[in-house]
């Protein structure tokens, strides 16, 4: 018989399992995080805007159906106790849960936990079932609801099916159609690795990998047995305040999360984990997208193996109360391994009246359990007070409680202006970094003729511009130059902002938003369009650069200064500038910035030409300035760059001389993000298009449109601008 005999007969042009290219050179610059949720992969067609869809929603039938919902039971996956409520809280927490502030990456905010790794996170089990119980509702709805926002409503009525009365809720999350590209969850190969892999010292939780939140790979936060699946609530304790502080959580947040989050719903540990079938992205086609089946035995209602853990926080658990902190702190607990074989806390000498029943069958009482964290809140010393004071004041529980859960699940959405339905609150929340509005009846080229004259250089107008916009962080909608919070604590004094010269700047720009009725923020960006324009000007093009006004100026009590803090620039390639030394090389860092920005990679192209062009480097660097016109709007970086009579020398660490290949005589230097544009075979596409003789006004064109984008990213009171 033949080797070949079974094997397809014919060659496959697609590669539908890999990225051989990936494979065969590791170290090449991949820019699919520019090129990912591209308009191919979307179904829904350019014409389709989600968040005027959703404005035509019944908004009060679609919350009767999801209250409806919680109480219907399906034989194929009952309810525990006859209620949802548990599971779409977690499922609501799951799709949050993921955001961490340190990129503004994660959260519920795009539906990605339809799609691989998030659908097969360990973290993630069974949560399949729930996305298959709200299908009947996304069916109904359809277009006028993503499933982002379906996830977290479910959860939100959840909690008010339970009691809880919701602090609010807002639509507005538009769904992506494939798994994310640019979000970093850790370089470990296998879930569930020991938490060692990393930090620098598992003892001391500051030292995890930024920008991760979770302890292990496949969690969403702490491992519930305890740090490495070893029980000890004070160490507990310290993963549990690193991992919420870097979702933007104090401590009072922090265990008002815990406790409200364990009122309601139960863990699943009753069987043996090892007869559970495969992951979602690994079972077999005839399981049609759901993982974790259980063939073996039984594998629902009482007999579900979730987390291992096995048992219900309260006394009642389909209640919204204050039974969490009753047991806790009025009760002692004993370390037990539940049918599962997993680590839990359970009660000693518990009264009959305070365990929980049975899910399936009322005439039977359990124990009541806890986790390694929830301990942590009646162990460390901290959490401990907050949790006394959460006991004496249930009202004051439910309040923070309520709170901290509209911020969890709405944390990624940005500002209040994006927010879209009749439960929207109207209260400012600082955690929104809200912005005043700004003037918009003042002259705006009387303004322009002010910068003019004022006697900065384009290189101040223009950096401060861009300094001011760059800050904007596409994954959470926050930063940008909207509230002109440059000119506050902590932006004034960042390295990456130049103090000296900012301060300078703005000392002029305060004069002429007070002499014209501008606020900063729209002056500062004016700035940059009259930077821009003369240079165009100086290039031989009459170019004017779009501008809206109306931006605002925040203040220091509008900033939550320390949330700040993770916006800082460690490195702007588009400045040619990097605060230090990274492991990570300076072009990767100069794609992380541009997608958080927005923009796509010939953007990103149009835009580091035109800046070394303008001479905007930080501090008057030279480097990658190709061009004997410094200050003129050309596309001459492309030229010389892709000159071949050029050759390129390295002299040290990010350091490079061009050289004439005749003379040998320096012409410029550079650094690595300037060099990658002819390196990079995509990049160098792009480079070769701008650099022709027939597109130098396509180059000016292309820049000002980028350049306008930067600087309208974060206005979502404009429609033309809002952020879909």
């Amino acid at each position: 018989m033949s080797d070949n005999a079974g094997k397809c007969p014919v060659m496959h042009g697609g590669n539908t399992n890999a990225d051989a290219s990936k494979e065969w050179w590791p170290e090449a610059l991949n820019l699919d995080i520019l090129h990912q949720h591209d308009s191919k992969s979307n179904p829904m067609g350019e014409d389709y805007d989600y968040r005027e869809e959703v404005k035509k929603l019944d908004f009060e039938a679609i919350k009767k159906d999801m209250h409806a919902l919680m109480t219907d039971s399906q034989d194929w996956w009952p309810a525990d106790w006859g209620h949802y409520g548990g599971l779409m809280i977690r499922l609501a927490w799951h799709a949050a849960g993921t955001y961490r502030i340190a990129d503004g990456r994660g959260g519920g905010g795009a539906g990605s936990q339809r799609f691989a790794p998030l659908n097969s996170w360990p973290d993630n089990t069974n949560l399949d079932k729930a996305r298959r119980l709200l299908w009947p509702i996304k069916k109904k709805y359809g277009n006028k609801v993503s499933w982002a926002d379906l996830f977290i409503l479910a959860g939100t009525a959840a909690y008010e099916s339970m009691g809880l009365p919701a602090y609010g809720f807002s639509f507005g999350r538009e769904d992506i159609w494939h798994p994310e590209k640019d979000i970093y969850w850790g370089a470990e190969k296998e879930w569930l690795a020991p938490s060692d892999e990393r930090y620098a010292d598992v003892d001391q939780p500051e030292t995890m990998e930024n920008p991760l939140a979770a302890v292990q790979m496949g969690l969403i936060y702490v491992n519930p047995e305890g740090v490495n699946g070893n029980p000890d609530p004070l160490k507990t304790a310290e993963q549990v305040r690193v991992t919420f502080a870097r979702m933007a959580m104090n401590d009072e947040e922090t265990a008002a999360l815990t406790a409200g989050g364990h009122t309601v719903g139960k863990c699943h540990g009753n069987g043996d984990a090892a007869n559970l079938g495969p992951e979602p992205e690994a079972a077999d086609v005839h399981e049609q997208g759901l993982g974790w089946n259980n063939q073996v035995t039984r594998g629902v209602g009482r007999d579900t193996v979730t987390s291992g853990i096995e048992g219900a926080w309260t006394t009642n658990p389909t209640q919204w109360d204050n039974g969490y902190f009753h047991l806790l702190l009025n009760y002692e607990w004993e370390l037990k391994k539940s049918p599962a074989g997993a680590w839990q806390w359970e009660p000693i000498d518990i009264k009959e009246e305070d365990k929980p029943v049975d899910v399936e069958d009322p005439s039977i009482r359990l124990n009541p359990i806890m986790t390694d964290a929830d301990m942590a809140m009646k162990m460390d010393p901290e959490y401990r007070k907050i949790s006394e004071r959460f006991y004496k004041d249930p009202a004051y529980f439910s309040d923070v409680f309520a709170r901290a859960w509209f911020k969890l699940t709405h944390r990624d959405m940005g500002p209040k202006d994006r927010y879209i339905g009749p439960d929207a609150p109207q209260e400012d929340l600082i955690w929104q970094d809200p912005v005043p509005a700004g003037s918009t009846d003042y002259n705006v080229e009387a303004v322009k003729q002010m910068i003019a004259d004022s006697g900065l250089s384009i290189n101040e107008m223009v950096s401060t511009a861009w300094d001011s916009a760059r800050t904007f962080r596409g994954s959470d909608m926050r930063g940008g130059a909207n509230g002109a919070r440059i000119r506050l604590a902590p932006q004034k004094d960042w390295e990456g902002n130049e103090p000296a010269r900012l301060a300078k700047v703005l000392g002029v720009y305060e004069k002429i938003s007070a002499e014209s009725g501008a606020s900063i923020a729209d002056v500062i960006v004016l700035g940059g369009s009259v930077g821009i324009e003369h240079a165009a000007k100086a290039a031989g093009y009459d170019v004017l650069v779009p501008f809206t006004p109306g931006r605002g100026d925040a203040t220091d009590e509008m900033t939550d200064a320390d949330s700040f803090a993770p916006l800082e620039p460690l490195c702007d390639g588009f400045r040619n500038w990097q605060k230090k030394d990274y492991i990570v090389k300076p072009e990767e860092m100069l794609l992380d910035r541009a997608q958080l920005q927005g923009l796509t990679a010939p953007e990103m192209t149009v835009l580091m030409g035109g800046m070394r062009a303008l001479d905007s480097n930080y501090g008057g660097s030279q480097d990658g300035v190709f061009t004997d016109r410094p200050g003129q709007l050309t596309n001459d970086f492309f030229v010389n760059l892709t000159d071949m009579g050029n050759r390129w020398v390295p002299v040290s660490n990010n350091h490079y001389e061009i050289r004439d290949r005749k003379t040998d005589s320096v012409k410029w230097t550079a650094s690595r993000v300037d060099l990658v544009f002819g390196t990079n075979s995509v990049l160098r596409s792009y480079a070769e298009v701008y650099a022709q003789d027939d597109n130098q006004e396509k180059f000016v064109k292309d820049f000002v449109a980028a350049w306008t984008k930067v600087m309208n990213a974060d206005r979502f009171d404009l429609e033309k601008f809002k952020q879909a």
